[in-house]
């Protein structure tokens, strides 16, 4: 079975479904490339690692001073009766969470020459640890800004509709979904596909030296074959909304088009 939706199925961004999709979008960009570039170039999948704390984590809390009666209300002081001292009962331990650290892998492409061993196009699929704030972020931004300091052509794939998007220098675009295609040679002027869940996905190009044809790589096809292999169809509850939840109107859409599909 393949996705219902015309284009980035939003399902598919449930935290326990994207790692998967991450990992499987890289590695077939990657074998696309693989055979359309060589001999001239060659595709490489790297891994980049951030040390971060789980985006749920807190910090372990200390309530403020307080007496508790045995049926668990917050005593007021008054008048004493007595001169007498009474022995408070044992302090009950709280249960609190603590910020634990997690190593994130995240896989990324680099198109290199093979004559030179230059990196000519650096290729990022974001992830939620790129979108949210914090050292994972930050990392990402350096990288970023650094590649687009050079020469290097940059392909940066945005799927995720939570977070903060990527900076550009441009007014505030409104969309679900973003690929960002930068040439090193045309800076700073940028190619932004923005798509929304109603939308198919639109082919783009891959950026290699200027006198190179740039290869074409339909996303939606590519997903399409990811949905199948994974066999995401047996992962996911259509009769339920998505993570991260969509706002009203697109709820409303995707409620009524997912009932034409006969999955509500």
């Amino acid at each position: 079975m393949s996705s219902p939706f015309p284009g980035m199925d939003p399902y598919l961004e449930h935290p326990e479904l994207w790692p998967g999709v991450h990992h499987r979008l890289i590695v077939a960009i990657a074998d696309l490339l693989s055979v359309e570039l060589r001999p001239k170039y060659s595709v490489s999948l790297e891994v980049r690692m951030y040390e971060t704390s789980d985006e749920q984590s807190l910090l372990v809390g200390i309530p403020d001073v307080s007496v508790l009666s045995k049926r668990g209300q917050i005593s007021t002081s008054s008048p004493a009766t007595s001169q007498v001292a009474v022995a408070a009962p044992p302090t009950a331990p709280i249960k609190v969470t603590l910020p634990v650290p997690v190593t994130v892998r995240q896989g990324y492409l680099e198109i290199k020459e093979v004559a030179t061993k230059e990196v000519v196009t650096a290729l990022e699929v974001l992830s939620p640890v790129n979108k949210r704030s914090g050292k994972g972020r930050d990392a990402y931004l350096a990288k970023r800004e650094k590649i687009l300091g050079s020469l290097t052509n940059f392909v940066e794939i945005d799927l995720l509709r939570s977070g903060e998007a990527m900076p550009i220098d441009n007014k505030v675009i409104s969309s679900h979904y973003r690929i960002l295609v930068s040439r090193g040679h045309q800076r700073p002027q940028a190619d932004l596909y923005a798509f929304k869940i109603q939308n198919q996905i639109s082919s783009f190009p891959v950026p290699l030296r200027p006198e190179d044809p740039e290869p074409v790589i339909d996303l939606r096809a590519l997903l399409a074959k990811i949905y199948e292999v994974g066999g995401y169809d047996l992962k996911i509850d259509y009769s339920k909304n998505p993570v991260p939840r969509l706002s009203e109107n697109d709820a409303k859409w995707t409620d009524a088009f997912l009932r034409q599909q006969g999955l509500r």
